[in-house]
Formats: C-alpha cells, structure tokens, sequence
C-alpha cells in the first residue's frame, strides 16, 4: 500500500470527511487530490473504506484505521523526542477560570524549570478535554470533573469548591432556606451542561426540589455582574482567587455535593506536561491550606 495514501486516509477517518481532512493536514493538498487518491487506495484494496454522505467507516474502513492510527498519531511526539524538544512542549487543555486565575503563574514556575518551554493553550470543560485527549491534541487537561472519563483517561482530583448563591447586599435574604422557599427571583447560572450547573442540581434533587436556570450566561465573571446589578440569585463558587465585592451577599450551600477540580491525563505523561503536573499538585495543596 501506498504510505501517503495511507496517511491521507487516516486524516479522513480521524476528521470524518474530505473537506474536514484537507483543513488539518499540515501541508498544502486540495479536496480533488485527496479524493482522488483516497479512490487509488480503495480501488488497491478492492472495497470502500467509508461511505460519503452522511461520513460513515465501513467495517474494512474500521479495521484499517485502527491499524494506522497509532503510527500517525505519535509522529508528531516521536519526532520531537528525536530533535530533542519533547521535553519541552506543553499541551494543555484547562477551564477559563483556571488558566485566567493561575496559568500565568504556574506556567511561569515551569518555563523557569523549562526555559524553552512550548505551550499549546486550549480552553475547555470535561467533555471537551477529554475529546482533545483522546484525539492525542493535548497532553494535559485541567478542568471540572462530573462525569466518569472514558477507558484509558485517568484522572486525580485536585480540589472540592463549596457551591455558593450570591444575592444583592441590600436584598433582605439571608438564609438558603429563605432562597429555596421563596424563589423571590431568577436563577443566574452557567449554562445547564456545565459541572457547576448540574452539581447544583444534584444537591437540589437530594431536596427533592429543582430550580431552572432563568439568566443563562457564559462565565462566573458574568454571573457575579448580573447578580451585583440586580437581575437575580447567582450561582457560583467559593473558591481561591474569586472575590465577590462590597455588592453582593455570598450564602453557603451547606450539604450541597461539592465542584471537583480534576487533572486528565494518558499514559505515558511526556516530560513537561509532568512538570507542570507537580507545579498544579503543589498549588492544590496550598490552595487546600489556605481554604482550610
């Protein structure tokens, strides 16, 4: 077989299509020449590899690209082993909040550990660490855990954040239980997917109660905004590094499940990535410290 032919299926399969494939594969190569060489493979092999429209694998298509995907997959990572940089990337997929609050600063701790350090930044929650990470597209994840990762993502939790409703400092609520009785006002969340969102509502089933979102926004910076404006009850975190101004009143959830903050990773864990492994255990701890 073909070796090129080869590689171009193996974007194909990986990306789920012809046009997906050319927008990843890291040299100049059009649709029509993709096409074309993907039909020489399968004509060599004498069956489809997958189906068009909508993108399917066939069963040979399956078994070819399970075969090739490893080989493809760790190029890039033997590659840099080779020409001595794999010890200096950094592949990192994290939630916002974390790489804001804290990323400048462990980062800072491992370039000097690192001084050639190479940093690949995503944002993301659970759900998308984890495509990232079985995609092979980051070597790290630091985000919220909810739900169990798939087989081969192993994980630690790093810290538990106490959930927490933020009102307006003048209104006269005080009390959560005041806040679930009355529902004086609307709910103002992170959208219902997130771990935030669904811990909440874990702990409120546990109540035998529930309480949809009503002002649905992107981020906890938001959330406290809209909150100190008036607009209703926040939900957020008591967690370090966030303040909550002289505008708003923080309730405690007592007995709510707690927010896991977790790392994601496969094995093996190339070097840097393992540095900056330590650098985020040795802050959890003292973040852990310092909440205690």
């Amino acid at each position: 077989m073909n070796v090129h032919h080869l590689e171009l299926f193996f974007f194909v399969a990986k990306h789920g299509g012809i046009s997906a494939a050319v927008r990843h594969i890291p040299y100049g190569i059009q649709q029509p020449a993709v096409s074309g060489q993907i039909l020489q493979l399968e004509e060599y092999l004498g069956q489809k590899l997958f189906q068009r429209r909508p993108f399917l694998l066939t069963p040979a298509g399956e078994r070819l690209f399970r075969f090739i995907q490893p080989f493809f997959e760790n190029l890039g990572l033997i590659s840099d082993e080779l020409r001595g940089q794999g010890g200096k990337k950094l592949r990192l997929a994290a939630s916002t909040a974390l790489l804001r609050e804290y990323g400048p600063t462990l980062l800072g701790r491992l370039r000097k550990r690192v001084p050639e350090l190479k940093l690949v930044l995503r944002e993301a929650d659970q759900s998308l660490a984890e495509a990232f990470l079985l995609a092979q597209e980051v070597d790290l994840a630091i985000t919220e855990l909810y739900n169990k990762p798939p087989s081969g993502i192993r994980t630690e939790v790093l810290l538990e954040l106490p959930l927490v409703l933020l009102v307006h400092s003048a209104s006269p609520l005080k009390k959560l239980s005041e806040i679930l009785d009355q529902r004086p006002m609307p709910l103002i969340s992170v959208p219902p997917n997130s771990a935030l969102a669904k811990t909440f509502q874990d702990g409120l089933r546990e109540r035998g109660t529930s309480w949809e979102i009503g002002i649905e926004l992107s981020t906890l910076e938001m959330v406290q905004t809209y909150c100190a404006a008036g607009y209703g009850i926040g939900l957020s975190i008591l967690a370090p590094g966030i303040q909550y101004g002289p505008d708003l009143r923080v309730i405690g959830l007592r007995d709510f499940p707690l927010l896991k903050i977790a790392a994601f990773w496969q094995e093996p864990l190339p070097p840097a990535p393992a540095l900056f492994m330590e650098e985020i255990k040795k802050e959890a701890l003292k973040q852990r410290g310092t909440s205690g």
